[in-house]
């Protein structure tokens, strides 16, 4: 069984992967979901956690469904 803190870098890595892969920058990813860089890269590093809402907007500004961050 993985561990909440698993899961949470799980999340983190899967944005950071699939907005890499969209060629977003995380300033320009910011600009699409009305947040700051530094948020964004904060997220990605696991030092922040988003609220479920803002995982459901992410996923839909990098036009993935919202289960694909949370898998392996």
């Amino acid at each position: 069984m993985t561990s909440a803190d698993d899961k949470t870098l799980m999340v983190a890595m899967n944005i950071a992967k699939y907005r890499k892969l969209k060629k977003l920058s995380q300033t320009k990813l910011g600009i699409m979901l009305g947040i700051s860089r530094e948020y964004i890269a904060k997220i990605e590093t696991g030092l922040r956690h988003p609220s479920l809402g803002l995982l459901f907007k992410i996923a839909e500004v990098l036009n993935i469904e919202p289960k694909d961050l949370f898998e392996k």
